[in-house]
């Protein structure tokens, strides 16, 4: 046998099989082969050992290793000169390499160091979760955990690119084959295969990853604006006396339903205290003074916050922990007072408000007790998101707060049940990993953190359809965690009530259509009423080809505008807030429709668009009631509705370079762009988001 441990140079891709004994690597190996059409290596020590044991029953010695290790790559290297594409090998030197340092306590030198040299473009390390099958040469099952960490560990610390497979045989056959045309489309585009690892574990797609890399290339093309959306123009005016008779309907109907409020919650306060973080960071109190900082910075929100200090809700709790850490404070000079205020608030040693979710911070006081957006979320969903006695209210929360907001709720819950007499379910999910984008540099490049690994960001709040899928209730209402007011909550429910009022409306109309054209009931004469109906209720206009139709095409075409989920949306006035608003827009193939629209997705370079922009009468307060559920009473797939290209490229600045990243289609506007849309105007009252501190400090969120 040639001494040789070189592997041959190669462009075949080449999958490693790695665990410990009886883990199905052998059977594996057969199966890709087979499937792929090519070459398998077999593993020498195997006919190695059992030649020696019925030769003279010996067992295998640690002078064995070498001899097993040359044999192994001479099999390796015979199979490669007939592979075709792939070469699936049942073992490798890492295998022999941690067998010889288990059973034997050390490992031949040339062995370790030709171990740790052979590449492989993936190993699958095949897990202990299948039946122990015993053989002539197989050691024993016990300690099976312990040996499949060693084998583990082996590969973390050679820095092995490898993905454990689990399951059956059928189920790791599937995986691993799923694994490996992806992973061959990533080679084809030049990611590396611990890139590609690194995007497996991320559990992104590596489609959506080649998707957002040809965003990245291609740019994403602005909203085509029309003309914004009006009263009587896209945007629907009721009275007071008519929001009263659509909340009214809603309530005559709703014991029928199931109802659910669902509260985006996601993420940490960093940007409420965005400005006191800069002050704190930028501020040194022994060379100027606040007022002089303030000068030299334009802040005048932090001059706001100053001034109005005592107003806020967390005010006095603040002031007797200052009390407690400085014994001398009530001497200090007003900048220290002020100065120690603001650390104390942001100190991970304290209260630690920029790190926490907004949810759980102190919003409203009351004369009896401070309330949080929780509290004030579980009274909404009681007042109007309840039938026969129940409400549900779900949370999309970060995973490191879920502990946070149950803490709260365990707190909050019992006592608005017992004031409303109303039971309340809450259930919480999380943003899917899977539609985080990659972050790449101006060259469209992997952009890497300090230990180069790849740097993942959030998908954006469009993430949530896939969380709003996933719920089953006949309306749902969504709002955002922060857009809470203290009092007038009898108010907040008469218009969210009468916008579900709208849905249900439009809803039962829509579903008798449907019904009718299933049931081939629909005549040549019910065809206007349905297009007016279209462009009354729904601000679908069909255009002249309409006509020229079939009967038949006729049908199918409002069959098809019609089955759809629908979003009756909430709009007031615009006063300068930044955020969407509501457009007349056309898509690229040329059809017009109602959309809200980010000021992000404007070109802004285009006079005519900034005009159209600049003319908005309204704003999106994300003040939504959805109907998910067709006219079958069976739930959309609502990933069928999005529209792909309207997400949003995000840049940003790290260490002085310029790095991008991408944003899914928003929840409410791209990710809900081929819904049935109503925008119904509504009262200031429903719109007041705390996106700074200094907001508690408006009319909404101060004692009455």
């Amino acid at each position: 046998m040639e001494k040789n441990l070189r592997q041959q140079k190669t462009a075949i891709i080449k999958i490693a099989l790695f665990g410990p004994e009886s883990t199905g690597k052998t059977t594996l190996a057969k199966q890709l082969a087979e499937y792929y059409e090519t070459e398998w290596v077999p593993e020498f020590a195997r006919d190695y050992l059992q030649e020696k044991w019925e030769e003279n029953q010996h067992i295998c010695v640690a002078d064995d290793m070498l001899p097993i290790a040359y044999g192994q790559v001479a099999l390796e290297n015979e199979k490669l000169s007939s592979a075709k594409k792939y070469l699936f090998s049942d073992t490798n030197l890492m295998v022999t390499k941690v067998f010889s340092e288990m059973y034997y306590g050390f490992c031949d030198p040339l062995l370790n160091e030709a171990a740790l040299e052979h590449e492989y473009d993936l190993f699958f390390l095949t897990d202990i979760d299948v039946p122990w099958e015993k053989d002539d040469i197989r050691d024993t099952a016990d300690g099976r955990e312990t040996v499949f960490s060693v084998f583990k560990q082996s590969l973390i610390d050679a820095k092995k690119p490898f993905i454990t497979l689990s399951g059956d045989k059928e189920s790791r056959l599937a995986k691993a084959i799923a694994i490996i045309d992806n992973l061959s489309l990533a080679k084809q585009h030049g990611v590396s295969s611990d890139d590609f690892v690194q995007i497996y574990n991320h559990e992104i797609p590596f489609e959506k990853i080649l998707q957002q890399l040809k965003i990245f290339k291609n740019g994403i093309l602005k909203s085509n604006l029309i003309s914004p959306a009006k009263i009587k123009n896209g945007i629907l005016g009721l009275s007071e006396d008519e929001f009263k008779e659509k909340a009214a309907f809603f309530d005559l109907k709703k014991e029928s339903l199931k109802l659910k409020k669902f509260v985006p919650a996601s993420g940490a306060a960093s940007r409420m205290f965005k400005f006191l973080s800069a002050f704190l960071n930028d501020f040194d109190i022994t060379r100027e003074t606040i007022n002089a900082y303030i000068n030299r910075k334009k802040d005048s929100d932090l001059s706001i916050f100053i001034v109005a200090m005592d107003k806020f809700p967390f005010f006095e709790a603040l002031d007797k922990k200052l009390r407690e850490i400085y014994l001398d404070f009530e001497v200090l000079d007003r900048d220290y007072k002020n100065y120690y205020f603001i650390k104390t608030l942001l100190s991970s040693d304290y209260f630690d408000f920029a790190n926490k979710p907004k949810a759980v911070l102190p919003f409203h006081q009351y004369k009896t007790h401070i309330a949080n957006p929780i509290e004030e979320h579980l009274n909404e969903c009681v007042h109007y998101a309840s039938s026969n006695e129940v409400s549900n209210l779900h949370f999309t929360v970060s995973e490191v707060h879920q502990n946070l907001f149950e803490n709260e709720v365990e707190v909050l819950k019992e006592k608005v049940e017992k004031e409303s007499g109303i039971e309340i379910n809450i259930a919480y999910s999380y943003q899917n990993k899977s539609t985080d984008s990659i972050t790449v540099n101006d060259q469209n490049e992997f952009v890497r953190d300090k230990n180069n690994n790849l740097i993942f960001r959030p998908g954006g709040h469009g993430a949530l359809i896939e969380n709003l899928n996933e719920l089953d209730a006949d309306v749902i209402f969504v709002k955002n965690i922060d857009n809470v007011i203290q009092n007038h909550i009898g108010k907040i429910a008469l218009y969210k009530k009468a916008l579900a009022g709208v849905l249900i409306k439009v809803q039962q109309k829509v579903f008798d259509y449907l019904d009718k054209i299933e049931k081939q009931e629909i005549k040549e004469n019910n065809l206007e009423e349905i297009v007016a109906f279209l462009s009354k209720k729904l601000n679908i206009e069909l255009g002249n080809d309409f006509n020229k139709f079939t009967f038949e095409n006729k049908v199918n075409k409002i069959k098809d505008l019609l089955d759809r989920p629908i979003r009756v949306c909430g709009m007031v006035k615009n006063e300068g807030e930044p955020g969407g608003g509501p457009f007349w827009v056309m898509n690229d193939k040329g059809s017009i429709s109602l959309q809200i629209v980010e000021t992000s997705q404007v070109d802004l370079t285009n006079k005519k668009q900034l005009e159209i922009l600049a003319a908005a009468t309204h704003f999106n307060p994300v003040d939504l009631v959805c109907g998910i559920k067709n006219y079958k009473n069976e739930k959309f797939d609502l990933l069928k509705f999005v529209d792909p290209k309207a997400g949003f490229i995000v840049e940003k600045s790290v260490d002085g370079k310029l790095v991008k990243s991408y944003e899914l289609p928003g929840l409410w506007n791209g990710a809900m762009a081929n819904w049935l849309t109503i925008f119904v105007a509504v009262p200031l009252i429903t719109f007041n988001p705390v996106k700074t501190v200094n907001d508690l400090l408006k009319p909404a969120h101060q004692p009455q």
